[in-house]
């Protein structure tokens, strides 16, 4: 009976809105939204995958895009800026997902929006921030310096695994989630919500702690 007490007190601490928006604010740490003109040029632009859902439609895909959308406009927003000549989209694609790789649907998006073909670079097949950074070294120079775009979130993260594939990184976080709000009784409710953003807390702090292990 204390076991199940225990858990069920710790259900419902980790579902209240106070506690997940702290927990959000320290995974942003650090990072706050950034002015485009604000930002030096460098040889590219990197837009990391996870912002899109495919959803079937009879015999084929429709795309459909997430929360962290911010991600693709904003990395158009600095190629259209002169901030870089190419935009480099990620390939990502997790085993159990179905239609093609994200990053082929963005090309199209992109293009679609006004940036020129040859101007947009495609990595390999990746599944991982990891291999989103190998694959990404493979298409640059030697010295290349690239603007990095992903969700503040993730962007601790992003940034040391890039850095450590040796490539030079300025960061652009984008798709922040911490919402700042007058507190009220509402922030005392437990809720599924905020129970999910205390889950995305600890898969993403179980991704750091990998990642500076093995870096």
């Amino acid at each position: 009976k204390k076991i199940s007490f225990l858990g069920i007190v710790i259900l419902l601490f980790c579902s209240l809105p106070i506690v997940s928006s702290k927990l959000i604010a320290y995974l942003e740490k650090g990072y706050v939204p950034q002015n485009i003109s604000t930002v030096a040029p460098a040889d590219a632009i990197v837009v990391l995958s996870g912002m899109v859902t495919a959803v079937k439609t009879g015999n084929t895909f429709k795309y459909e895009f997430g929360g962290g959308v911010d991600r693709i406009f904003s990395g158009m927003d600095l190629f259209k800026s002169n901030k870089a000549p190419f935009l480099i989209l990620t390939r990502g694609k997790l085993p159990w997902q179905l239609g093609m790789p994200e990053g082929e649907f963005l090309k199209e998006f992109a293009i679609k929006y006004g940036i020129a073909e040859q101007n947009i670079l495609l990595t390999d097949d990746v599944q991982n921030t990891d291999q989103e950074a190998k694959s990404v070294k493979k298409l640059l120079n030697e010295n290349d310096h690239i603007i990095l775009v992903t969700s503040a979130f993730h962007m601790p993260r992003a940034k040391k695994v890039f850095e450590a594939a040796g490539i030079k990184t300025t960061p652009f976080p984008v798709d922040f989630q911490n919402q700042k709000r007058k507190f009220t009784l509402m922030d005392l409710i437990p809720s599924a919500n905020s129970l999910s953003g205390t889950s995305h807390f600890v898969r993403e702090i179980i991704g750091r702690l990998y990642y500076n292990l093995k870096y």
